[in-house]
């Protein structure tokens, strides 16, 4: 056997559904055919991974699945030797029923590491590696009455035109796992020599009454925090993607965008590669992690992100998606996931700190971004927001 691919390991689910699937405005797939895991390892390797396991593979195959959030953790790919249409069945299924939702932290301490983030910020203010932007999660650990339906979850998710619904078989430790989202950010599509990267970052709530919502929507697009926020991440993706394009820019700007609960601040950002031939898997690695999971500068960020977090990130804030033989494919930011396992889930979701920044307002932000994947497990869309300490 190619030593860059292995057997599934008995920690994984079962065979008929293993690999990975994604269906949203870019189109779908999933795996097909022999389906075998690319042997796990840091983001330095994924180019001679990727490749090694095409040459084993042939030309039909399609290599996918999940980024971690630190480029140096074990990533979870899947190689199929054929790609099939993701048909994702929109057959109504129940929601499985709901034991117990526990934050971890509580809004309380989460509002409390934000604080700790802004004291750095202060402290750091004049020096030439000061932190500029640090992107704090938390989380929600859900305990459900039975195992949670993956594809019904999905489905549900992908109800929302705006997003790409995803699933990723991950290892185990004592039965199936999966990643499960639906991600509104594209980190990065290439096809042919084209490539485009669409960034979110800078966010609003939104609201059941237009009036409402028309507000929110206008707050967030005068909101001279968010701006700057933003301009960080666009900043950033052109600068990496630069060595690898002819031209590449943002041509119609900054503008506004939506799922069915957030609004965004985003920017289509469009390039010529110099090489057609660049695997996609190759641009989510040089792209990953950008600001709008991690902060800047990355290195100050990363270390403080793992001081403050009470849970480890794994594959939240990593990043999703494909790469055919031939270099096309797409990733997408793993963000409004949960990580699942039977009859338990941990929702994950994160802000954006700035100086200015204000923790009580950004714990209300994470509570916000969790509404998509509450109303997916059947649970009203606020309940983040009604959890007390």
């Amino acid at each position: 056997m190619n030593a860059f691919l292995t057997d599934m390991a008995a920690s994984l689910p079962e065979a008929a559904e293993t690999g990975f699937a994604l269906t949203g405005p870019l189109g779908g797939l999933r795996t097909g055919g022999q389906v075998r895991r690319v042997a796990s390892g840091a983001l330095d390797s994924l180019g001679d991974r990727v490749a090694a396991g095409f040459a084993a593979a042939g030309p039909q195959a399609v290599i996918g699945g999940a980024l971690p959030f630190d480029r140096d953790g074990q990533d979870c790919l899947w190689i199929s030797s054929r790609r099939r249409p993701d048909r994702l069945s929109i057959v109504p299924q129940q929601p499985a029923r709901a034991l117990s939702l526990r934050p971890e932290p509580a809004p309380a301490g989460y509002a409390q590491i934000v604080a700790k983030a802004l004291r750095v910020m202060e402290h750091d203010a004049g020096r030439a590696d000061a932190l500029r932007k640090i992107v704090l999660a938390r989380t929600l650990h859900y305990q459900a009455a039975e195992p949670i339906p993956v594809e019904g979850l999905r489905a549900r998710l992908a109800e929302d035109p705006a997003v790409t619904a995803f699933r990723v078989a991950l290892p185990g430790v004592s039965g199936p796992r999966w990643l499960v989202g639906g991600s509104p950010e594209l980190l990065v599509q290439k096809k042919g020599a084209r490539v485009v990267s669409n960034p979110l970052a800078g966010s609003s709530p939104r609201r059941f009454d237009p009036v409402s919502d028309a507000q929110s929507c206008s707050a967030l697009a005068s909101s001279e925090k968010d701006r700057r926020e933003h301009a960080m991440v666009v900043e950033f993706i052109l600068d990496t993607l630069s060595p690898w394009c002819r031209n590449v820019s943002a041509p119609q700007g900054t503008g506004l965008t939506s799922t069915r609960s957030m609004w965004h601040l985003g920017t289509r950002i469009e390039g010529d590669l110099k090489d057609p031939e660049t695997p996609s898997a190759l641009l989510a690695a040089a792209l990953h992690p950008t600001p709008a999971v991690c902060g800047l500068p990355a290195a100050r960020a990363n270390d403080l992100i793992h001081q403050l977090e009470a849970v480890d990130r794994e594959f939240y804030a990593g990043a999703v998606g494909w790469c055919a033989a031939d270099g096309d494919g797409a990733w997408y930011v793993a963000i409004r996931c949960a990580d699942i396992s039977g009859d338990c889930a941990r929702l994950y979701a994160g802000a954006g700190i700035v100086p200015g920044s204000d923790p009580a307002a950004e714990t209300a932000e994470t509570g916000n971004k969790f509404a998509a994947m509450l109303a997916a497990l059947g649970l009203p869309a606020d309940t983040a927001l009604q959890l007390n300490d």
